[in-house]
């Protein structure tokens, strides 16, 4: 059985396509959040994306591969599901934020950039709920790239 890492990352061309729909999906995850919290939310990726244009691409494929291995298992399960893997990303959309986030956790803490450092450390209370929130779009790009 495939991994999601080697269905992700395999060649080139399937990577950047990945990578682009990622980004689409940050960008558009961000766009639809409202309230307060939406504000703060998009000035800080707006604060992110002002570091250097291509920023967020470039972070996006440097942590591929990291967050398909963080995936594996619950992806593993979702292939072995009947209700398919759209469906079962979703019903366990705790488990695949925690998975995310361990990673960018562990990526923030050891940043030598000052801005992504504080402006993390500022929206990392409510980044779970968002990346929850964000798991239908991410379960849908997931069912796109590896059926």
């Amino acid at each position: 059985m495939p991994t999601l890492s080697d269905a992700f990352t395999g060649d080139d061309a399937k990577k950047a396509a990945v990578v682009e729909d990622c980004c689409t999906l940050i960008d558009e995850e961000v766009a639809s959040r409202g309230g307060i919290s939406g504000l703060a939310l998009k000035a800080g990726y707006g604060a992110i994306k002002g570091i250097k244009p291509g920023f967020v691409k470039g972070v996006v494929t440097d942590l591929l591969p990291e967050f398909a291995a963080a995936l594996e298992a619950v992806y593993q399960e979702a292939r072995q599901s009947t209700r398919g893997v759209a469906s079962h990303l979703e019903a366990n959309a705790a488990r695949v934020a925690d998975a995310l986030l361990s990673i960018t956790d562990e990526k923030a803490a050891r940043s030598k950039n000052n801005l992504v450092k504080s402006t993390y450390e500022k929206l990392r209370s409510g980044a779970k709920k968002n990346v929850e929130q964000a798991v239908p779009r991410l379960a849908k790009l997931v069912e796109k790239h590896v059926g």
